[in-house]
């Protein structure tokens, strides 16, 4: 556990959802789970919502995100009231030319960026320049590539990258800045300290502190300032992880799922190890995680 938590207000944090679907029973644990470590130290939590894919946003699922905040009785201090405040003000789309700056630094850096088109003959991807039109870009992993961190919810970690990720798309086929950079580049705005992600999510956390080595402009994502908690996955009854496309009501979400916000509790309070009437309401959540001692047992 590093010094990070608790009792810190220099904590900064935030919650990161995409409009791509309607929010699960899984998002909502970790709304929770983040809003918890946050408050625990008296950090900031900002909400910062990840638009860049525009092909799946709709209207419903931006309101979406907000709804499930105010429904789960959470708040943040930093970010948009609404749908309209985060369009005008605070989309992802404001600040590409921060994403593209950073993007044509890591071009320079010898071996680093390929580009690659699927040709029309096979439908295979295929090596070109970077300047064609239409070519996503690829960062190159050298194949040993292994990333170690310290993970304060799994313990030391060691993520074999260049064999899960060879060469993870940095600059989409549409020109735009994918995931793995934008998400670099907004924390480190954000001045984002404490990052609380699921377990699917740790080979992405490994992709972003590498890439971000990579440039003396993002070197401050690293581990010895950042501090990562991977959770645990929430699964279904076959034992698959959740996802927005799959949840039923396709319509709704966790809004309209079984039981309730004490559904997301009662998952807050497994995961924690907390005794089972904590997730009566929020409130008695906070009470029993507060009286933990961190670092928390098993975690």
């Amino acid at each position: 556990m590093s010094n990070l938590l608790p009792d810190n207000p220099s904590v900064v944090s935030r919650l990161a959802p995409t409009p791509s679907g309607y929010l699960h029973l899984g998002n909502a644990v970790n709304f929770v789970l983040t809003w918890l470590l946050t408050r625990r130290a008296g950090g900031t939590l900002h909400l910062r919502i990840d638009d860049l894919d525009r092909a799946r946003l709709r209207p419903a699922y931006l309101d979406n995100i907000f709804r499930v905040i105010d429904w789960l009785g959470i708040d943040f201090d930093q970010g948009p009231s609404g749908p309209d405040d985060f369009l005008r003000h605070q989309s992802q789309l404001l600040h590409l030319p921060e994403y593209n700056r950073v993007l044509r630094r890591l071009t320079l850096v010898p071996g680093l960026v390929q580009a690659s088109q699927r040709t029309r003959t096979n439908g295979t991807e295929a090596a070109v320049a970077l300047e064609t039109p239409g070519a996503a870009w690829r960062a190159h992993v050298p194949p040993t590539t292994r990333i170690l961190f310290p993970d304060a919810w799994q313990g030391e970690t060691s993520v074999p990258l260049g064999a899960l990720m060879p060469d993870f798309v940095i600059r989409k086929k549409d020109g735009v800045a994918a995931y793995q950079v934008a998400s670099v580049v907004d924390d480190l705005r954000l001045g984002t300290n404490l990052i609380v992600r699921g377990l699917d999510l740790q080979a992405s956390t490994a992709a972003q502190l590498w890439l971000a080595g990579q440039l003396s402009e993002t070197a401050a994502f690293n581990a010895s300032r950042i501090q990562f908690f991977h959770h645990p996955l929430l699964t279904d009854a076959a034992g698959q992880k959740l996802s927005k496309s799959q949840q039923l009501p396709l319509d709704a979400g966790v809004l309209a799922s079984t039981g309730g916000r004490t559904a997301v509790f009662a998952a807050v309070a497994q995961l924690l190890k907390l005794p089972a009437e904590a997730a009566a309401t929020l409130p008695t959540l906070q009470q029993a995680f507060t009286a933990v001692k961190l670092p928390l047992p098993s975690l």
